[in-house]
C-alpha cells in the first residue's frame, strides 16, 4: 500500500504556517533562465501547444542524442525518450520492466520514490545499507543480489546524502552488474552539482545503463516536467509506448525551453550552491557529526541521540522545517536537510539548528 510522501507532508504544512524557514523541499531557490522563459513564451505564441510524439521533440531528442554519443562513446544503436520528469521516466522504467516478485537493489539512504515505486509495480526493494559513510559497499551490494534481482537502481549525486560516487566505485558497482548482466538504472538528475570533482556516470563503462537526467534541478524548471532518458533501444522503446497509454507525451512547451536551456551556461548558480553547501558544513559538522557532502543540494544529518523523530519536532517547533530519515531510509537516525533557499534564510535556519544541537 502506498501512502502520502512524507515530503509532501512537510511541504503541505509549511502552506499553514507564517513565514517557515523551510530546509525541507528539494526545488532550487534561483528562478528558470530567462531565455528558456522566453522560448515557451515563444512557443505558445507560435501555436505549439499540442502533442509532440510520445517519444519527444525530434529536435530535443536530436541533441540529446548528440550529446550521449559525445559524452557516453555511445556508436551502436541506443533508445532515447522525453518524459514528464525524471519521476516520470523511473514510473515508465519500473512498470516496464519489475514483474510480481522481482527484487530492486538500491543504495540506504535512497531517494522516497525508489521504494514505493517497486511495490507499485509489484516488486520487492532490497535497499543496501552504507551508513554512516554513505559510500556504495561493493561487497554489500553484491550480497545484496539474488536470482530474483531485476535491477540495480544508483544515484549519483545522491538524495539525501550528497554523495556522489568516484569512478572507482561506479566501476565496483558495474562489475557486479556485469556478472548478472543485470540492467543499471543511473538517475543522475543532480549531475550539475558536483563541487569537489567532476562528475562521473557509469554509462561510460556499463554499457546495459539507463541513463535518467532532467531539467527539474539544473534549471529549476520543476513544475515543467521534462527530462530524457536513453538505454538499451528495446526497453527506451517499451517505456515510449507505456508513455503512449499514461503521461502521452511531456509538455510540449517545455521541450521547446528545454532545447534552449541545454545549451545555457549554469556555473554561476553551481558556484552558489556550492557556498550554501560549505555553509552547510562548517555550522554543523562539529555540533551534529556531518558527512561532508559532496553534491547535490542536501545534507544528512545526524540527529542528536539517534532520534530524528524528536528532533525533527525540535525544529518544526522552532519554525525550521526538515525531513526526518526514516523518509529515505529503513533507519530513522539522521534528518534531510535542503539547502536550497536563500543564504540569509539558510544562516538562519543553520544558527536555530545549532542552538538544538
Amino acid at each position: 500500500m502506498l501512502d502520502s510522501s512524507g515530503i509532501r507532508k512537510v511541504f503541505d504544512l509549511a502552506a499553514t504556517m507564517t513565514d517557515p524557514i523551510s530546509l525541507a523541499i528539494g526545488q532550487p531557490d534561483f528562478d528558470v533562465p530567462q531565455q528558456a522563459k522566453d522560448r515557451a513564451i515563444e512557443a505558445i505564441r507560435l501555436g505549439r501547444n499540442k502533442y509532440t510524439q510520445t517519444q519527444g521533440n525530434a529536435d530535443l531528442l536530436a541533441e540529446v542524442a548528440d550529446r550521449c554519443r559525445e559524452e557516453f562513446n555511445w556508436e551502436d544503436d541506443r533508445g532515447y525518450l522525453i518524459a514528464s520528469g525524471v519521476s516520470g521516466a523511473l514510473v515508465l522504467a519500473m512498470l516496464t520492466l519489475i514483474d510480481p516478485g522481482d527484487e530492486v537493489v538500491f543504495t540506504d539512504p535512497y531517494f522516497v520514490m525508489y521504494s514505493h515505486l517497486t511495490r507499485l509495480a509489484g516488486g520487492t526493494p532490497v535497499p543496501v545499507d552504507t551508513y554512516p559513510s554513505f559510500r556504495p559497499d561493493a561487497g554489500r551490494i553484491a550480497d545484496a543480489i539474488t536470482d530474483k534481482t531485476r535491477l540495480l537502481l544508483i544515484n549519483s549525486p545522491c538524495n539525501p546524502t550528497g554523495a556522489v560516487y568516484t569512478s572507482e566505485e561506479l566501476a565496483d558497482i558495474a562489475a557486479i552488474a556485469a556478472k548478472r548482466d543485470l540492467l543499471v538504472i543511473s538517475d543522475e538528475i543532480y549531475d550539475h552539482f558536483c563541487y569537489d570533482g567532476p562528475f562521473n556516470s557509469i554509462a561510460n563503462i556499463y554499457d546495459n545503463t539507463i541513463v535518467m537526467r532532467g531539467f527539474s534541478k539544473s534549471y529549476a524548471m520543476t513544475g515543467w516536467r521534462v527530462a530524457w532518458c536513453a538505454g538499451p533501444k528495446p526497453i527506451i522503446e517499451k517505456m515510449t509506448m507505456l508513455q503512449q497509454y499514461s503521461f502521452v507525451c511531456a509538455p510540449s512547451i517545455a521541450q521547446d525551453a528545454a532545447l534552449t536551456a541545454l545549451g545555457l551556461d549554469m556555473s554561476a548558480q553551481q558556484s552558489a550552491y556550492k557556498k550554501k553547501r560549505d555553509m552547510v558544513f562548517d555550522s554543523l559538522s562539529g555540533p551534529f557529526g556531518l558527512v561532508k557532502p559532496e553534491g547535490a543540494f542536501y545534507a544528512f544529518v545526524p540527529a542528536p541521540g539517534g532520534d530524528a523523530e524528536s528532533f525533527v519536532a525540535k525544529a518544526i517547533a522552532s519554525n525550521v522545517l526538515v525531513i526526518p530519515g526514516e523518509v529515505f531510509s529503513r533507519s530513522n537516525t539522521h534528518f534531510r536537510l535542503s539547502y536550497a533557499t536563500s543564504d540569509e534564510k539558510l544562516a538562519k535556519g543553520l544558527e536555530i539548528l545549532t542552538s538544538l544541537a
